[in-house]
């Protein structure tokens, strides 16, 4: 049986950027299992999985659209570095919650480290990137059942 939209499935997969660095993998874990078209995956991987049956293996290059975006430059601001609690020494890399006054959570990262402010970029650490993942299915089951009026 081959992986079509609305199959649920399970996939053993490992995520690097072009620099060879991963990001991400299901070594050592359970596969990750969701539903082929529901949304629950960025569009290129949901897309890759169509159409491999179990024991398929293969390796994809995913661009920023398809994943999660191009980096946005207004989503990367400067910060006073006064407004940073005291005893917190701010360190590029660093990654902090930030809130939007109106009560809403947010991850950023720290970005650039100046004397007076402090670069936050609140983009997702993989955008702008292209992502390629090797994947390979460990189980596909049908898709939703089907009502059909004769």
């Amino acid at each position: 049986m081959k992986a079509t939209k609305g199959s649920k499935v399970k996939v053993h997969y490992t995520g690097r950027l072009a620099g060879g660095e991963q990001f991400d993998s299901s070594a050592g874990r359970e596969p990750l299992e969701f539903e082929v078209g529901a949304g629950m995956m960025i569009k290129g991987f949901d897309d890759a999985v169509v159409g491999m049956a179990v024991g398929d293996k293969k390796t994809i290059t995913i661009p920023p659209h398809e994943g999660y975006g191009e980096s946005n430059p207004d989503m990367i601001v400067e910060f006073p570095r006064d407004r940073f609690p005291a005893d917190m020494v701010p360190e590029v890399g660093m990654q902090l919650n930030m809130s939007n006054g109106a009560g809403q959570n947010f991850p950023v990262t720290i970005t650039e480290v100046q004397e007076a402010t402090v670069t936050l970029d609140a983009n997702h650490f993989l955008a702008g990137k292209d992502l390629i993942f090797d994947i390979e299915m460990v189980e596909v089951v049908g898709g939703s059942p089907l009502i059909i009026i004769p």
